[in-house]
């Protein structure tokens, strides 16, 4: 798994590419979740998204399958304990 972190135009970002099942936690702390883009999809990367430094706890974004390659994802969101991502399946978000 390789995971990019870094700042354009005042937002940090991380970019999670996976080939097998993986938890990624993004962000220790309160924040804002703003956009989820999906850069290469897969029919069964099911992504969830947890207010927690875990994979349990208060859901931000409840599971759904990315579909469409390229796809911008408009969140805005704040979470207030951290922010991981589940996803099921290999993927590039």
């Amino acid at each position: 798994m390789a995971v990019n972190t870094g700042a354009a135009a005042g937002y940090s970002f991380v970019n999670i590419t996976a080939a097998a099942p993986t938890t990624t936690v993004v962000k220790s702390g309160a924040g804002i979740l703003h956009t989820i883009a999906i850069n290469t999809p897969a029919a069964t990367a099911v992504v969830t998204i947890y207010d927690n430094t875990a994979a349990l706890g208060a859901v931000v974004v409840a599971a759904f399958t990315p579909t469409t390659p390229d796809d911008l994802k408009s969140i805005n969101i704040s979470f207030s304990v951290g922010l991981t991502v589940v996803t099921a399946a290999a993927t590039n978000m």
